[in-house]
């Protein structure tokens, strides 16, 4: 397998890349992570079943289209196949070990969140984590959120035993009161923005990485910054200098993260049901 993604490498840089070393290294609990050196480069690589390989498609167009914002750093993805029954995905190496900028990465978020798509959606389908994330163009944010994001989720959710605490009907009722006046423009969104999917290069420059893609409600990012937690208060002061916060934004922020809740709940299972029903109470009340 190793032997067919450096034929792989060495195609692409255009000389032959040899006597590899590979280190497993630290990583989600989607994917197997490796750190490859050959030839004097590094890589970052990523190993899935090969039926994942459109996952990591999406995911390198996804870092090539938040690349060509130039608002934001994000690793160079550099090529992806299937290799023995592996799906991989080859991103370049970055160092993140530098100075915590936190002002650079509120500011760079919001700048990146100024790219206005003028629908919500995106191209392409992805994944959040393993979950299907569908993206249709849509017109209306709350039909999207609703139709695309929570009632997905929901479904799935039922599938594994989720018990509603409201009707389908009184949450979709709350979710139109919630985001029906509600008009955000449709900024390109990292979509699972936790404190494990950044960090900052040895120069201090911050990096995003492992987006849920797609073009939604800026708040999105924000809230699941608050969700686990892990950003320092430089990073807010910073991003709302650029866009200041939107009115409604606490009772906006639990209806968004529910959609994270609930996505842990169908990859996790455990206590997230009971975390779920309770954001679901609150939203309903």
């Amino acid at each position: 397998m190793w032997q067919e993604i450096i034929a792989h490498l060495s195609r692409l840089y255009g000389e032959t890349l040899g006597s590899p070393q590979i280190v497993s290294v630290g990583g989600g609990s989607i994917n197997q992570t490796y750190r490859l050196r050959t030839g004097g480069y590094d890589f970052f690589v990523k190993l899935n079943a090969a039926a994942k390989v459109a996952m990591f498609e999406a995911e390198a167009e996804a870092l090539q289209e938040i690349r060509g914002t130039g608002k934001i750093k994000v690793p160079y993805p550099i090529g992806w196949g299937v290799a023995q029954n592996n799906a991989y995905l080859v991103l370049e190496w970055l160092d993140l070990d530098g100075r915590r900028d936190w002002a650079a990465l509120g500011k760079n978020l919001a700048l990146m969140h100024g790219m206005d798509r003028g629908q919500f959606g995106w191209h392409r389908s992805n994944t959040i984590g393993e979950t299907p994330q569908p993206n249709p163009w849509t017109e209306s944010w709350a039909d999207f959120f609703w139709q695309h994001r929570l009632l997905y989720q929901l479904k799935l959710a039922q599938r594994k035993g989720f018990n509603l605490p409201v009707s389908l009907d009184v949450l979709q009722q709350r979710v139109e009161q919630l985001l029906g006046n509600h008009q955000p423009q449709a900024s390109l969104v990292h979509g699972d923005l936790w404190s494990g999917n950044f960090g900052f290069d040895r120069e201090g420059t911050p990096v995003i990485f492992d987006p849920a893609l797609y073009y939604g409600d800026r708040e999105v990012d924000i809230a699941m910054t608050e969700l686990f937690g892990g950003f320092a208060t430089e990073f807010y002061r910073s991003y709302y200098e650029e866009i200041p916060q939107d009115r409604g934004y606490n009772d906006r922020k639990i209806l968004y993260n529910l959609y994270h809740i609930l996505n842990h709940f169908n990859l996790f299972g455990g206590g997230y049901s009971n975390q779920a029903q309770q954001m679901i109470k609150t939203i309903c009340r």
